[in-house]
């Protein structure tokens, strides 16, 4: 690694907007509390993390000025349209001004849903991630993306806009249940194969069902995703890497829904293995790498079952968003570590990878 991470206490990763990493956290965000004398403090928050995780926050916090706490249910469901105009609602009542901060405390869901609120309201007001899920400390609260579903489509409405600081503190890893674990541990998969071979191979033997991944870990794929979005924060180009397993994950995590829901890294594991297959046909990713490394996938996602509808998983992919002229887009791998994006693939090629993967499972 380019820094010396010998000291992961204070470590900051530095970005377009900072990152702050273990119990500095606490200092920095005090000291940004404190400097930026904000108008009004608000944490939202949903049950779980309520309970669980703002009363940690608050006590590490030394001091801080009156706050409001903003509550939604936990689950993909509250990241909707309707949920979000009550929380218009909610600032308007508390006469929140473009002065105040807001603080999203939760997984990915709460980020996306609270950075979206505070980049809406009044044309957008302060605010910060301190993520408290896996997944959400290794991808959805950094990289400025912010959104709710609609309807059943993923992130179909949102906007790109960074926090005032994301604040990663693995302590509140120790509150999360291993199916948790494993589903941003998905992420961490993705971002080895797409980025960092000698990384993926340390991910890939990796026992995720007991034990917590490491700082250094979770730090290198905050490293990675950095590295990307800084390059490309909109995503025109080389940030769509990140999709890699998701065209196809996505897909199976919205079939999945009214049926036996899946998290949504578990749905992503199932999309790499299949994607794996179509890097193999379609981007010359050797032959041998793409079958260990689907392997691999299963073998630490082995408990997965799927029986989504294949018809309705090609209807579903017709509206991913890396979409264009009709064409059903992905972003695949040449080689472990190295990515193509934008690659057209018709019905006949994904209906053989969804083949595939039925046979894996």
């Amino acid at each position: 690694m380019a820094k010396d991470i010998s000291n992961l206490d204070s470590f900051l990763v530095e970005s377009i907007n900072p990152i702050w990493f273990g119990e500095d956290s606490f200092n920095q965000l005090q000291n940004l509390i404190e400097k930026g004398k904000y108008s009004k403090l608000l944490f939202l928050v949903d049950e779980n993390t309520h309970d669980k995780c703002l009363p940690y926050l608050l006590q590490s916090l030394s001091k801080i000025p009156h706050y409001e706490v903003l509550e939604v249910e936990p689950g993909e469901e509250s990241k909707s349209a309707e949920v979000l105009v009550q929380l218009w609602m909610a600032l308007s009542e508390l006469k929140v001004d473009r002065q105040a901060l807001m603080i999203n405390v939760g997984g990915g869901m709460i980020t996306d849903l609270g950075g979206f609120l505070a980049g809406t309201y009044l044309r957008g007001i302060h605010f910060v991630n301190v993520p408290t899920s896996l997944l959400a400390m290794v991808d959805a609260s950094s990289g400025g993306k912010n959104g709710i579903n609609l309807q059943h489509l993923k992130n179909r409405v949102g906007l790109f806009l960074n926090p005032e600081a994301v604040c990663v503190i693995p302590d509140f890893l120790e509150t999360l249940p291993e199916q948790e674990l494993r589903s941003g541990f998905a992420e961490m998969l993705k971002h080895g194969l797409i980025a960092d071979k000698a990384y993926w191979e340390e991910l890939a033997t990796f026992d995720i069902e007991n034990e917590i991944p490491t700082q250094e870990m979770i730090l290198r794929s905050i490293q990675i995703k950095k590295e990307i979005v800084e390059q490309d924060f909109r995503e025109t180009g080389l940030r769509k890497a990140l999709n890699f397993g998701h065209t196809i994950g996505h897909a199976i995590e919205t079939a999945a829904m009214d049926a036996e829901p899946l998290m949504h890294g578990e749905a992503i594991a199932l999309g790499m293995i299949a994607e794996l297959y179509l890097s193999e046909k379609y981007t010359a990713l050797p032959p041998a790498d793409a079958e260990k490394c689907a392997n691999q996938i299963r073998a630490l996602f082995r408990d997965l079952e799927w029986n989504c509808d294949i018809d309705e998983l090609l209807q579903l992919m017709q509206s991913d968003k890396k979409n264009k002229k009709n064409q059903i887009r992905f972003s695949l791998l040449r080689e472990i570590g190295v990515p193509e994006v934008d690659v057209a693939i018709g019905e006949k090629g994904i209906t053989e990878a969804l083949d595939y993967l039925k046979q894996k499972l």
